[in-house]
């Protein structure tokens, strides 16, 4: 086939070989197959800020480090220079996430490197060779959805004791190979400590699974896995090998709204009566 733009630089570096395929076209990124010597990769080429369409960039990038004080204030400025910092924190987040997942004994495919903006990374494949599906196009036993479901919120805990939330977990970034399945897709990854949405964006992952599997097994839909691991996470106590139960107790204690006002009003009259002694003192 052609070789696309983004991957000639690769060519002409011998990076890589040649291009075999076209993987998938996403709105974030295209996906090549591609050959390196005896080896078959994946080449992931991300897409520029005009023509995705992920919209909710910043809400995802809440928290997230910036490599450098001067970028941190282009990317707040919005101009040029904003721009082309955000951009590559952006592909950056990705390969940062899949190095340190890797690490972790997270399942994501094994990454290979970064060139020239291009993230090399392992070619996900079934038994027979071929391009492992993704999850959505598999149909399973009651008894595989329970396995596969235990075993993706395994990797979603470990996820989050690595500091990271996938952010966009859904069944279409979750490939099935011979071994089970495998997580992809990590450039909106969250900060979990430093993120006000990290709640709601880890409930989201783990409830798209929920709903996933618990379509082959309708048990699972009760489960409330999101809350007893942010709970734990919260309370310090959340291990990589953590035994969950999927059980939750919510609290449903109703606020007594009342007695919160009163301490907040007894907190103002309390710093006033400081400030008026402060100001007494200075004019004696």
């Amino acid at each position: 086939m052609k070789v696309p733009r983004g991957l000639q630089p690769l060519i002409e570096q011998g990076v890589i070989d040649t291009v075999v395929c076209a993987l998938k076209s996403g709105k974030e990124a295209s996906v090549y197959i591609v050959a390196q010597g005896e080896k078959t990769l994946c080449a992931k080429v991300y897409k520029e800020a005009e023509h995705r369409g992920f919209h909710k960039l910043a809400e995802y990038q809440e928290g997230r480090k910036s490599r450098g004080s001067r970028d941190a204030r282009a990317m707040g400025k919005r101009g040029r220079h904003g721009r082309r910092v955000q951009e590559a924190e952006w592909k950056n987040a990705e390969v940062d996430a899949l190095y340190n997942l890797h690490r972790a004994d997270v399942r994501v495919p094994h990454p290979f490197g970064v060139y020239d903006g291009v993230l090399l990374m392992e070619l996900v494949t079934d038994a027979d060779g071929v391009t492992a599906p993704q999850l959505h196009e598999v149909t399973m036993t009651p008894e595989q959805a329970r396995l596969w479901h235990g075993f993706m919120i395994t990797q979603i805990v470990r996820m989050l004791c690595a500091g990271l939330i996938h952010g966009d977990l859904s069944e279409y970034n979750v490939l099935i190979d011979s071994s089970g399945p495998v997580i992809i897709d990590l450039p909106q990854a969250v900060n979990a400590a430093g993120n006000n949405n990290a709640f709601r964006m880890l409930a989201r992952d783990v409830n798209n699974m929920r709903a996933s599997f618990g379509r082959y097994a309708p048990e699972l839909l009760e489960t409330q896995y999101a809350h007893e691991i942010w709970a734990r996470y919260e309370a310090g106590t959340l291990t990589p090998d953590s035994q969950l139960t999927g059980s939750f107790v919510f609290d449903d204690t109703e606020a007594d709204v009342d007695a919160v006002l009163d301490e907040i009003e007894e907190a103002r009259l309390e710093a006033e009566a400081r400030q008026r002694g402060r100001d007494e003192a200075e004019s004696d």
